[in-house]
């Protein structure tokens, strides 16, 4: 017996090890592929609708089938790939995982950036968009689906302790995540069938973005501060019971949201920010020295600051109910929650925990994570400063200040991309520490 198991531990010693590199492949692919959709259809399309929208003082101009492809981009194309790309990641750490799902993961990875691709290609060009956007909501489904059913498949083994609050909020965005792509699933089909152009109705669209947004990347993100500021800020362990309670209040606002109830939704996306901050700690005093080795100093206070735009945006939508009479304080608030909270977040958190899950790599240059981060607040500023000013037509110049606010954040998404892009190009730590001790003196 003793030989049996001194023959199985190498083995499935091995196992583990070859499983880790493929799962840190994949994530790699993923990350890859969501920094391609942030910058190109994302940001990019994004900087060129605020252009055209300032030449003419007014979004008329531009086509809604455009700007719902563009948040498209951003919201699946980017922040979901890496919401797969780090789950499947995760699937290697459970106990109970004892092979990673290569042929499942890569699948999903394939259809999931095919069905992103075709969604904004169908938005944009508006060529067979009847065939090809149901068919890219079918191919997002299908990958999720796959993703879903992996996840699913490994359960934590017997006597194993219960799910702590952060696991369990990030499976219930996840679910919400999948009611999501069936809604847009519904939603494409319908349009298809029935309306004369791919364009959602702009009630429905924006409805859906509140469900994407409120009920999949904000929770996420919570669910994830829950689990690693503790670890990477030295704040104290989060309330349970609070984020719960911040949790349930923005599928609230959610649901008020899709009954048109938008007082109530507002106040309950501004109570829930609130409920949050307090639940995590954000911005009480650190018990524990942070780590932030290998990232810039100042990543604790970016990522507090996060949180600011938050509460800043929840306070907009609740001043848009009553003043808003053109789009522009709507648009501000939220501007404020995508670009100020989801995006600095994957700014700062994704540039101290992508490079690890990249195969243990180092992040390139702290400068540029310094440097993204600071004119992403910047641009998020003046856009949001800027945006209900020149909507509501109550100051001229700040026509003249949004497209400056949009290249500003084009810089900083390029200096994230350029960032982590070379970051993924260098060897991993150990193979960087092998050859400089190879090298000869």
């Amino acid at each position: 017996m003793a030989q049996l198991v001194s023959i199985d531990r190498p083995d499935s010693e091995a196992q583990r090890i070859a499983g880790e590199r493929r799962s840190q492949h994949l994530v790699t692919a993923f990350v890859i592929t969501g920094l391609l959709f942030m910058l190109l259809p994302g940001t990019f399309l994004g900087v060129w609708n605020l252009l055209n929208i300032t030449q003419e003082h007014g979004p008329a101009s531009i086509s809604q089938a455009w700007l719902q492809a563009h948040g498209q981009a951003q919201i699946f194309g980017w922040i979901g790939s890496f919401i797969l790309g780090i789950g499947f990641y995760s699937l290697t750490k459970m106990q109970s995982t004892r092979s990673f799902p290569a042929r499942a993961a890569w699948t999903s990875w394939v259809l999931w950036s095919a069905g992103v691709l075709l969604r904004w290609l169908g938005g944009v060009t508006g060529d067979a968009w009847r065939i090809v956007l149901p068919l890219s909501a079918l191919l997002q489904l299908a990958a999720f689906v796959l993703f879903f059913l992996s996840v699913r498949r490994h359960r934590p083994e017997s006597g194993a302790a219960k799910l702590e609050a952060w696991a369990r909020i990030v499976i219930a965005s996840t679910v919400v995540f999948l009611v999501g792509l069936v809604m847009n699933a519904i939603l494409l089909f319908h349009q298809a069938v029935v309306a004369g152009t791919p364009e959602l109705p702009h009630v429905l669209d924006q409805q859906f973005v509140t469900l994407a947004v409120w009920g999949i990347l904000v929770p996420t993100i919570w669910g994830f501060n829950a689990r690693w500021l503790p670890v990477f800020l030295g704040l104290p362990k989060p309330s349970a019971r609070t984020l719960y309670a911040a949790c349930n209040l923005s599928l609230i606002g959610i649901v008020a949201t899709c009954l048109s109830w938008l007082p109530v939704a507002m106040v309950a996306f501004f109570i829930s920010a609130w409920l949050a901050v307090d639940a995590l700690h954000v911005w009480k005093p650190a018990i524990h020295p942070p780590k932030v080795v290998n990232v810039d100093p100042r990543f604790p206070w970016f990522v507090r600051f996060t949180y600011v735009w938050l509460v800043i945006g929840t306070v907009l939508g609740m001043l848009a109910v009553i003043w808003d009479t053109s789009g522009g304080i709507w648009g501000a608030s939220r501007h404020a929650v995508t670009v100020g909270f989801v995006a600095a977040m994957v700014f700062a958190i994704g540039q101290r925990i992508l490079p690890a899950f990249c195969g243990m790599r180092i992040l390139w240059s702290t400068r540029l994570m310094f440097w993204s981060l600071v004119l992403l607040f910047a641009g998020c500023f003046l856009r949001v400063l800027s945006e209900p000013l020149a909507y509501q037509h109550l100051w001229a110049p700040a026509w003249k200040i949004l497209p400056v606010s949009a290249v500003i954040e084009l810089t900083a998404v390029t200096l994230f991309a350029v960032n982590l892009g070379m970051t993924l190009a260098q060897p991993p730590a150990h193979l960087r520490n092998r050859l400089a001790s190879a090298a000869p003196e």
